[in-house]
C-alpha cells in the first residue's frame, strides 16, 4: 500500500467479492466485481434493494448501478447471478438500471439488462446523448475521428498510429446498443431507492455529465469514476470537443463533495470501498497541481501533447493506454493555456505545440 493509500481507511480490508457473487456492505447494498480486459482489470457494480412504481404496479427488486462491458464474460457473470437468484439476489429481479456515465464499462450491458428485465435506464441527459452518439458511431464521435486528432497533437509513431486506427470500433464493440428511451437524472434531484433518498451530484471533466449518488441516511456515496482511491480519474481532451478544459471542470467538480462527511463510505467504480473523502479530494487536487507544474516546466520549449506523455506517464503504454495518456496530457496543456500561462502554435508540420508565454 502506497503512502497516499495509507492516509485512507478501507473498512473491508482486502476482502473482495468473488466473481459472479455478491457481498453485502450495508443493509440492502450489494457489491459485485466484474472483470475488464484492460490494465484496469475490474469494475465495481452495486445493487440496491428497491421498490418502484411501474405500469404493472409496485415492484420489489434491485436497482443496478452500472453494468459492465458488453462481453460474453460479463454476460455470463450476470447470468450466474440470475440463475442462482435465491442465493445471490434473494429471488428478486432487476427493476431499474442507473448508469453513472457513458463509458463502456459502465453502460455496455445497459440495453441487455433493461431488455432482459423489462426495466428503465436512468442517467443524465449529457451521458445518455453521448452514449447514443458513440454507440451509433456518428461522424465526429466515431473512432475514425481519433486519428487526425492525435496526429495533430504529435502522435507520429507509425506503428502506434496503425494500432490506434485498429481501435476505431472500440466503443461500438463494448457498447453495441443503448436503450432507445431513458429517464433523466440531473443535479440536485433525489432518487428514492427503498424509501431512502439518494442525492444526484453531477461531475464534469471525466465525462459529459457524470452522476454520483449520495445517501445521507446510509452515509454512503456511490462515486462512480469521480473519486477513486488508488488512481486519479482520467480527464482527457478528445476529438469531439477539441478545445475542452476538463482539468478545470474536474477540479471544480471536486468541490461539490466537500460538504459531505469525512467518514462517508465511498463506493468507487474501481478499487476498494474507502473512507477519507476530504483527504482524497486534497490528494487529487495536489496530484493535478504537481502535474501542471511539471507540464509548465517542460513547456519552456515548445511541446506537443505527445511530447508531454513520457513526462506524465513514466511507463510503457499500449495503444489503449496511450489514447487516454495523450488526451490527459492535452488536458493539462489546455488548463495552462486557458489560464493564459501557455500559448499554442500550429507548426508547418501540422502539429500543435504549447510554450510558456
Amino acid at each position: 500500500m502506497n503512502l497516499l493509500e495509507q492516509q485512507l481507511h478501507y473498512p473491508f480490508g482486502e476482502t473482495l467479492p468473488d466473481t459472479a457473487k455478491t457481498m453485502e456492505i450495508a443493509p440492502g447494498v450489494l457489491w459485485i466485481r466484474m472483470g475488464l480486459p484492460f490494465a484496469l482489470n475490474h469494475i465495481n457494480l452495486w445493487l440496491l434493494e428497491d421498490d418502484i412504481e411501474t405500469e404493472q404496479g409496485q415492484v420489489h427488486g434491485w436497482t443496478a448501478i452500472d453494468c459492465g462491458i458488453a462481453s460474453d464474460a460479463t454476460r455470463d457473470a450476470w447470468e450466474i447471478l440470475f440463475g442462482d437468484l435465491n442465493n445471490h439476489l434473494r429471488g428478486l429481479p432487476i427493476i431499474r438500471v442507473i448508469a453513472t456515465h457513458c463509458h463502456p464499462d459502465h453502460i455496455g450491458l445497459a440495453d441487455w439488462l433493461c431488455s432482459r428485465w423489462n426495466c428503465q435506464l436512468w442517467m443524465t441527459a449529457g451521458e445518455y446523448a453521448f452514449a447514443r452518439m458513440m454507440s451509433a458511431s456518428l461522424p465526429g464521435a466515431d473512432g475514425t475521428a481519433m486519428f487526425p486528432h492525435f496526429r495533430k497533437h504529435g502522435l507520429v509513431d507509425t506503428a502506434m498510429q496503425d494500432q490506434i486506427q485498429e481501435r476505431k470500433n472500440h466503443y461500438t464493440r463494448l457498447v453495441p446498443t443503448v436503450p432507445t428511451a431513458y429517464r433523466r437524472l440531473q443535479e440536485g434531484i433525489d432518487v428514492v431507492i427503498n424509501q431512502r433518498h439518494w442525492q444526484v451530484i453531477c461531475g464534469f471533466g471525466h465525462s459529459p455529465e457524470h452522476a454520483s449518488l449520495y445517501c445521507a441516511g446510509l452515509n454512503i456515496l456511490i462515486s462512480g469514476d469521480m473519486l477513486l482511491p488508488r488512481i486519479s480519474t482520467n480527464v482527457s481532451v478528445f476529438a469531439i470537443e477539441p478545445e475542452a478544459n476538463p482539468v478545470q471542470q474536474y477540479l471544480d467538480s471536486l468541490q461539490k463533495y466537500l460538504p459531505l462527511p469525512e467518514d462517508v463510505l465511498i463506493l468507487p467504480s474501481h478499487g476498494k470501498p474507502f473512507k477519507g473523502l476530504h483527504t482524497r479530494v486534497q490528494q487529487l487536487q495536489d496530484h493535478h497541481a504537481e502535474r501542471l507544474a511539471e507540464v509548465k516546466e517542460a513547456c519552456s520549449t515548445p511541446q506537443s501533447a505527445a511530447d508531454i506523455v513520457p513526462i506524465m506517464f513514466r511507463r510503457p503504454l499500449d495503444a489503449h493506454q496511450l489514447t487516454f495518456a495523450i488526451g490527459e496530457a492535452l488536458a493539462h496543456l489546455h488548463k495552462l493555456w486557458f489560464d493564459n500561462i501557455l500559448r499554442r502554435e500550429l507548426g508547418g508540420d501540422g502539429i500543435m505545440r504549447f510554450v510558456v508565454k
